[in-house]
């Protein structure tokens, strides 16, 4: 089983300058290949399909679907999510824009009660609540475009997974139980997750037939084999039982689209990340371009912490207000992201004291869930693909229509669907976020590439709102020396503007640091100690999963979060 190092262990090595010798010369490729994700099914997959001749491309493929059955707590073809890709013969990076749409009939009126309140059942449940999805195209266009084996091969792992079926594990079992009495009111849902009846358990099998012949027609007939033909009629069909409004048009002209990534410096790092309409790029550039200016290594724990949160607070105050769908929203990009907007943010900050989050100018302002997953990829060649990948809630939206297996996502609630109303994260919206028919909602998710003279490293995991700032501390985890498994362990706080507090793990802080915290006018929230306001901080977080290339000794790393005991990280030579 693995461990989760000592938070005070690991704050000592953040403290810690790296003392290398004279450095050898760097290799220009890896030795082999490295994959992390969030079930150890999925990273064999992705091993296996290197193993037949395939790329990390192909990889990312057999990962991405397995995890679409084997994580439908977290993700599916029901599903959305980003693909931060590295092309190693080119050098040129994109990223695969997979992010679920609004249906034209998702207006935001849509979701308003007779009274004019946002009614919640119809934001996260049923069929109102799901976006048109993105996954079942991106995997189509990764084969297409990057692959070199063919789809139907890349796809063969999650196939028979589904036919075959794997063990229920308690996290599954555990998020079902959750929301069994919304799963429960679909047809196509408790055919898949009844037993006679009963619930899935713990050590059960879990077959999915149905999955399976989905997964077929989509390796058969690539594009058309999901969104036209028997799976497209299938799928009109159960949202329209459920009593909503999609129609073949817009599903059959469901987009990915190519996004350039955001890049920038930070300490000698070239970071390439997401760019909108995930929030997370923009906001990873800003927090970490303030910090940039002081040396955070050197500092105590609570000044060093102290200054990390205050670069949150202001990041997510900027996320609030400007960020949006590219193609809907005008996004002052090029001024969020630059040093010269962070030096002005940075010289607002006091050293010793908190800012509080109502004094930072708020006229009107916007998170994937927990259950969000990760994966990170880098084979032989140095192609590398940092994806994370989606449907919002713990299984989404809770219906499945009949016949096709796929657990539609609730990605609805993502957007601002009435202004000024927080969504299910706690995180509010106004008109840059605002649903429109063909838009995307934003998104957290924040694939990241690292790279110097001496490192090559992917990172990523589901959280949330915190999804942004726990990237943020696994970037600062690397900066000071650590390996993939120690930033895959690092303690996680967050702060996002609002609530104005801080939540953290537990063991995270020790009693002085708190204590120096909360002189400096900072609030916490710590577990079992829920602040008003906040959302009451889980004792762990997140699943961070994370491949690293060391350059000058030609060695690669996995680290898979320990909070995570399906997990897998495996490296080949």
């Amino acid at each position: 089983m693995k461990l989760i190092a000592r938070p005070l262990l690991l704050l000592g090595l953040l403290l810690t300058p790296l003392a290398w010798a004279d450095a050898p010369a760097r290799a220009t490729h890896p030795d082999g290949a490295a994959i992390a994700s969030g079930h150890a099914l999925a990273t064999q997959a992705g091993m296996d399909i290197l193993a037949q001749g395939g790329n990390a491309f192909d990889a990312a493929v057999a990962v991405s679907s397995t995890l679409a059955v084997v994580e439908p707590i977290s993700s599916g073809l029901g599903g959305g999510g980003f693909f931060l890709l590295h092309d190693a013969a080119t050098g040129k990076d994109v990223m695969l824009d997979a992010r679920e749409t609004a249906p034209q009939a998702a207006t935001p009126q849509a979701f308003l009660d007779k009274d004019g309140n946002l009614d919640r059942d119809r934001s996260i449940n049923g069929a109102w609540s799901a976006g048109i999805p993105g996954l079942p195209a991106a995997l189509v266009e990764l084969s297409a475009r990057h692959g070199k084996l063919p789809l139907k091969t890349a796809l063969q792992p999650a196939i028979r997974i589904a036919r075959e079926g794997f063990p229920v594990y308690a996290r599954m079992a555990k998020g079902y139980a959750s929301r069994a009495d919304v799963m429960q009111r679909y047809p196509g849902t408790r055919e898949v997750y009844l037993r006679n009846g009963r619930p899935i358990a713990e050590g059960d099998v879990f077959r999915q037939p149905e999955l399976a012949r989905t997964l077929e027609r989509l390796a058969e007939g690539g594009f058309d084999g999901f969104y036209r033909g028997q799976t497209g009629r299938l799928l009109l069909a159960g949202v329209k039982q459920a009593g909503g409004r999609w129609t073949a048009e817009e599903l059959a002209g469901y987009q990915v689209k190519l996004r350039e990534p955001i890049v920038f410096d930070y300490n000698g790092w070239k970071i390439t990340t997401a760019p909108p309409p995930s929030s997370g790029g923009i906001a990873l550039a800003a927090m970490l371009q303030i910090l940039e200016g002081w040396d955070i290594k050197a500092m105590d724990p609570a000044h060093r912490t102290h200054l990390v949160v205050e670069s949150m607070r202001r990041a997510y105050r900027d996320r609030t207000f400007f960020l949006g769908d590219p193609d809907f929203v005008q996004i002052p990009q090029k001024v969020l992201t630059s040093k010269d907007y962070a030096q002005g943010l940075r010289a607002t900050i006091h050293p010793e004291k908190a800012t509080p989050s109502d004094l930072l100018s708020g006229n009107p302002t916007p998170l994937e869930d927990d259950e969000t997953t990760h994966f990170s990829i880098i084979d032989a060649a140095g192609n590398r693909v940092g994806a994370t990948q989606t449907v919002n809630l713990l299984y989404g939206s809770g219906l499945i229509p009949k016949g096709t297996g796929v657990l539609l996502n609730n990605e609805m609630d993502d957007f601002a669907l009435k202004p000024g109303t927080p969504n299910a994260f706690g995180v509010m919206g106004y008109e840059a976020n605002a649903p429109r028919p063909g838009k995307r909602m934003l998104s957290s998710m924040t694939p990241t590439f690292m790279e110097n003279d001496d490192k090559v490293v992917v990172l990523g995991t589901p959280g949330g709102s915190r999804i942004i700032t726990m990237v943020l501390l696994g970037v600062l985890g690397y900066d000071a020396g650590l390996q993939a498994q120690q930033v895959a362990a690092l303690p996680r706080y967050h702060h996002q503007w609002l609530p104005d507090l801080i939540e953290a793990e537990t063991d995270t802080f020790d009693a002085d640091t708190i204590k120096q915290l909360q002189a400096m006018g900072h609030r916490i929230d710590l577990p079992g100690e829920v602040a008003a306001g906040g959302r009451g901080s889980s004792h762990v977080w997140g699943n961070l999963q994370t491949v690293e290339w060391d350059r000058r000794s030609n060695t690669l790393y996995g680290g898979s979060d320990p909070r995570n005991p399906v997990g897998s990280a495996q490296v080949t030579d």
